[in-house]
């Protein structure tokens, strides 16, 4: 059985608001008999008629009073739902689907969201807390749009990496130890660690650099929640190597910050789909662009 045809029902529509034939063939720039066929295949498929010819004005019957009803409701969903298409292609309005650590989602992604919201309103922005390799596997399957990762990463197929920030990983550390003005991996070997979790790429380059002095310190505990370490720091728990994200944070009196010798940095890149992409993932890219170190 043949559904019912919004061209059709638009016809009906439209000859019920002009009360004639002729006048909705003008409107809808189709020939007379097309109008006619038109109704004749409503009415053969509602099996009743439509529409009743008096005096020379059109109007529905009973039957069509009631089918004009849903097909004015069908027709403006229609319609909506090809303007909100229209509006994401170009770019207006959309989601996008972002992964990334709690602390690039806490220091470095407001400014771009902020930026973005002023120039692009209509774009929602879903967040995710992912480490990088699981941002990675998300943007195979389809289910992400965006990654912050940290840098290297192996390349896959289906994925573009881009270098994006090169940021200072400094030492937190606990105030009232009264630390040296460049910590050096020697220094803070003997002393209790906060460290992040080994499936992290900040774990990697925090190991390499203790293994650099021949030094593989063991961390009190660790953790993936930059956060709750810097609450431990405070607390006197231990200390931390974190990047520096953004902008300086008013710091906690009871932590001092500390750049290390020899120097260290963590690098990230952004992931994103090697592929065609839509026009709002394109400006929350450009959005994340201008945070560039």
């Amino acid at each position: 059985m043949r559904e019912i045809s919004l061209d059709r029902l638009r016809t009906l529509v439209v000859i019920a608001d002009h009360g004639s034939f002729a006048d909705a063939a003008r409107q809808l720039n189709l020939a007379p008999p097309t109008i006619s066929l038109h109704v004749a295949e409503l009415e053969a498929r509602v099996g009743a008629p439509l529409l009743t010819r008096t005096r020379g004005q059109v109007r529905p019957t009973p039957v069509g009073q009631t089918l004009l009803a849903r097909a004015r409701r069908l027709l403006a969903d229609a319609d909506q739902a090809l303007d909100e298409v229209r509006r994401q292609v170009e770019g207006l309005t959309g989601r996008v689907r972002l992964g990334a650590s709690t602390g690039a989602i806490a220091h470095l992604l407001p400014q771009a969201l902020q930026a973005l919201r002023v120039d692009h309103p209509g774009i929602d922005v879903q967040v995710q807390v992912l480490t990088s390799q699981a941002s990675l596997a998300r943007l195979r399957e389809g289910t992400l749009d965006i990654g912050l990762v940290a840098l290297p990463q192996v390349a896959s197929k289906g994925v573009r990496l881009t270098p994006w920030r090169r940021d200072p990983i400094m030492a937190y550390l606990p105030a009232d130890w009264q630390p040296p003005a460049r910590i050096t991996p020697a220094w803070l070997a003997g002393r209790a660690l906060i460290l992040n979790d080994s499936t992290t790429q900040l774990s990697r380059v925090t190991s390499e650099w203790f293994a650099g002095a021949g030094l593989y310190p063991e961390p009190r505990i660790e953790l993936n929640f930059n956060d709750a370490i810097k609450s431990l720091v405070a607390a006197g728990y231990g200390a931390t190597l974190l990047p520096l994200e953004g902008q300086v944070q008013a710091q906690d009196p009871r932590i001092v910050q500390r750049p290390l010798r020899p120097g260290l940095w963590r690098q990230l890149g952004i992931a994103s789909r090697d592929a065609e992409i839509e026009r709002a993932t394109g400006h929350v890219l450009e959005a994340l662009g201008r945070l560039c170190q």
